[in-house]
């Protein structure tokens, strides 16, 4: 081991083909190693970045193409679904009344407890519309007087009405000998018309855009 350091402290840099056969050896297998390091670094790493990216592409593009494929496969299914749900929404859109059909509708339920024989102390429909993108909903503030069993039916009867109607806010107070009063707001609800939809959609867009502005 001395010796061999001798030898690389008695080296001559300006003459290395005078340098001992084992020096030479190990020289050229660091200059060796050194090229093929320097080719690593200069060449097949930006190769192998570049096949990880692929590979991980395709893997996307694999995973992209299953799930189109799952797609295509249900598709009868999701149309059939689409037909179905579209079906059942215009069953539901025909439960609400136009515009014009609210009035009708709003004698309906008075002539519903009417016919149970009960006695009406309070029947207000609201003259303000709560409006939605696509419906509005009318409060009817009534107070009935009438037994029990007539006030079941009275509801039993707003709830079969061909139109939408839900009772809301139920209050029940026994006024004397079984004669019970009942409390409640009726709402009703209505599709709306072309341009009642477009205007709701303008004012929801303006507000919306108010709101982002304000911060």
């Amino acid at each position: 081991m001395n010796k061999w350091l001798d030898e690389m402290r008695s080296l001559d840099l300006r003459n290395p083909g005078g340098w001992p056969w084992s020096i030479k050896f190990a020289a050229l297998a660091l200059i060796i190693a050194a090229i093929l390091i320097g080719a690593y670094f200069i060449f097949y790493q930006t190769q192998l970045e570049d096949l990880e990216k692929e590979q991980k592409k395709e893997t996307d593009l694999r995973a992209m193409f299953v799930e189109k494929k799952k797609l295509a496969v249900n598709l009868e299914a999701y149309q059939q679904q689409r037909a179905e749900i579209e079906q059942s929404f215009g069953a539901l859109l025909k439960q609400l009344p136009t515009k014009s059909q609210v009035d009708a509708l709003i004698i309906d339920i008075n002539q519903a407890g009417l016919g149970r024989g009960l006695q009406f102390e309070l029947f207000k429909p609201n003259q303000t519309e709560n409006l939605t993108e696509f419906y509005a909903e009318r409060p009817i503030n009534l107070k009935v007087i009438g037994n029990y069993h007539d006030l079941g039916a009275f509801a039993s009867d707003v709830s079969k009405l061909p139109r939408i109607v839900l009772l809301n806010d139920l209050k029940v107070d026994n006024v004397k000998d079984g004669t019970l009063s009942m409390e409640a707001v009726a709402k009703t609800y209505r599709y709306l018309d072309p341009d009642e939809v477009a205007a709701q959609k303008k004012a929801t867009k303006d507000a919306q855009s108010k709101a982002g502005a304000a911060k």
